[in-house]
């Protein structure tokens, strides 16, 4: 814990930048959902105006130092990028959402554990805990081994 009322006080400023870039950046995530739904199945003039209003949203975090510019140029040069094939007819940008079924299929991973490895790993100390409750034996310990004790320091 903090001592010094400077430091007590840059720990609430913290705190209250952190809610707000916390803020920014889920608004600015809204924005670009938004934006996608409306990729999907919106207007393209509709979709032209929650494209201006997410690049200016991205630019507003940038600018207020929550994301850098640079990846702020890269998602609304992304942005852009889906938004002219949409414009254009093509369906290949517009980033329609997989299915779990699609995604396992598309990585070449069957479906079922969500980090893609299976349930009975091969690594040693993964599986399940006992069920007694005992802690499990380390490596290097016998489970009967006592510590040495300590040397008594001399009297002085």
């Amino acid at each position: 814990m903090a001592h010094s009322n400077s430091a007590k006080k840059r720990i609430r400023q913290n705190a209250n930048e952190r809610a707000r870039n916390r803020w920014r950046m889920g608004t600015m995530r809204t924005s670009i959902k938004d934006l996608g739904e409306k990729l999907l199945h919106g207007t393209p003039v509709d979709t032209e105006a929650a494209f201006k209003a997410a690049c200016e949203l991205i630019d507003r975090t940038a600018a207020k130092g929550v994301i850098h510019k640079n990846q702020a140029a890269r998602r609304k040069s992304r942005l852009a990028a889906r938004l002219k094939a949409k414009i254009e007819g093509k369906p290949s940008m517009a980033k329609p959402a997989k299915s779990p079924a699609k995604q396992a299929a598309a990585s070449g991973k069957s479906g079922g554990a969500k980090s893609g490895k299976s349930a009975a790993s091969t690594k040693p100390g993964t599986g399940a805990k006992p069920a007694t409750g005992a802690k499990p034996a380390t490596a290097g310990k016998s489970a009967g081994a006592a510590k040495p004790a300590a040397a008594a320091k001399p009297a002085r």
